[in-house]
């Protein structure tokens, strides 16, 4: 007789299907290829889906009536972990909830997974007590987790220098986008799709530094940027994009959530900007290296990481304004082979699972011991 498949909970995400960013995409590629090795739960956010199903990709979904994101994903991550805790295995993705592990391991024998993402408490967009219940609630992921996951070398390296605690180092996939070439379609909604531009998609936030490549393409006039973001969602937002709306060369879009219309823009950019200056391995990054761009990267260590140190940084206006000056002399089709080289290395589905595997295998191992 066949042994019963160890169970396992996901949790800290709006759920599936994954229509809202990195960690659903995650989740959904982790159900995917681990759903022939263990009993799967995802917990999922009710407020986001009308259409509550209650299986996808072979793994049950339950839902919890909390939002996923704010202040709400506290309450959301509690009820999840307590809702979860006869399961072998819990997922934390994030540390929103993290707070709630010691009363959790107190009572629970489950074994506790924590993918602390990037470290959240610095944000400058918290205020001084959000900025202290995340690094608390940091603190507790790891002490009281039985293995951290660290996306990118520097948070490994962090989590051991701050708390002496070794951690998994296991980035993102990249290899769900896919190049598609512009239809004219497409061409008669955005005419910019004409001529040479360089992309960027990311939240619009003060870390993400929009105002420093803004000002930078603004002032260098040499080549068009259009960049996709949630804009109306802060004044931060709201007045970026009124300061430069009316610049010639510059293209603020509204966020689009089709991905075939997404690709097409971002797959068919000269190169990809990327201003991130918090957070681990960024998905955004690594899609654009899967593609095969050219990356001009904010020059902070997380970026240098995840890109393998070869890819073309920036850290002032100053800088940034030199290389789009001087693009010709780079040779950009070399960089973006290089960066397609190191995703299809590092950066796939199929081995970040693999990894993911590995990791609960030994919990549940140890578990037996």
């Amino acid at each position: 007789m066949n042994r019963p498949m160890k169970k396992i909970s996901i949790i800290g995400t709006n759920g599936l299907p994954a229509n809202y960013g990195g960690w659903e995409t995650l989740v959904d590629h982790l159900t995917s290829n681990l759903n022939q090795d263990f009993n799967i739960t995802v917990y999922c956010s009710a407020l986001n889906y009308d259409n509550k199903i209650t299986t996808i990709n072979g793994v049950e979904l339950k839902y919890i009536s909390l939002n996923a994101n704010g202040w709400q994903s506290i309450p959301y991550d509690f009820v999840s972990m307590f809702r979860a805790s006869n399961d072998d295995i819990i997922l934390v993705l994030g540390i929103s909830g993290c707070i709630a592990l010691p009363l959790l391991k107190l009572f629970k024998k489950c074994s506790v997974v924590v993918n602390i993402d990037g470290l959240e408490w610095k944000r400058a967009k918290w205020n001084w007590f959000i900025k202290k219940f995340l690094k608390i609630s940091e603190f507790f992921a790891v002490r009281f987790s039985d293995c951290v996951i660290a996306d990118n070398k520097v948070i490994q390296d962090y989590v051991l220098s701050e708390y002496n605690c070794p951690s998994s180092l296991i980035s993102y996939g990249a290899d769900h986008v896919r190049s598609i070439p512009v239809t004219e379609t497409l061409i008669e909604r955005f005419g910019f799709l004409q001529h040479e531009y360089a992309f960027k998609v990311c939240r619009i936030e003060p870390e993400n530094n929009l105002g420093m490549i803004l000002e930078a393409f603004s002032a260098s006039n040499s080549i068009n940027l259009v960049i996709i973001g949630n804009w109306a969602n802060s004044d931060y937002g709201i007045q970026l994009k009124q300061l430069y709306s009316k610049v010639d060369n510059l293209h603020l879009l509204d966020p689009i959530y089709e991905q075939d219309l997404l690709n097409q823009i971002r797959s068919n950019c000269k190169f990809y900007v990327h201003g991130h200056s918090a957070g681990g391995t960024n998905p955004s990054l690594v899609e654009a290296m899967y593609l095969g761009l050219p990356i001009f990267a904010y020059g902070i260590n997380f970026n240098r990481e995840t890109t393998f140190h070869k890819a073309t940084y920036f850290q002032t206006t100053k800088e940034l304004i030199h290389l789009l000056n001087n693009m010709d002399s780079l040779e950009l089709n070399t960089l973006g082979a290089q960066m397609k080289v190191i995703a299809k290395q590092h950066y796939t589905w199929n081995s970040i699972s693999d990894k993911y595997r590995d990791v609960f295998l030994d919990l549940l191992s140890e578990m037996k011991a």
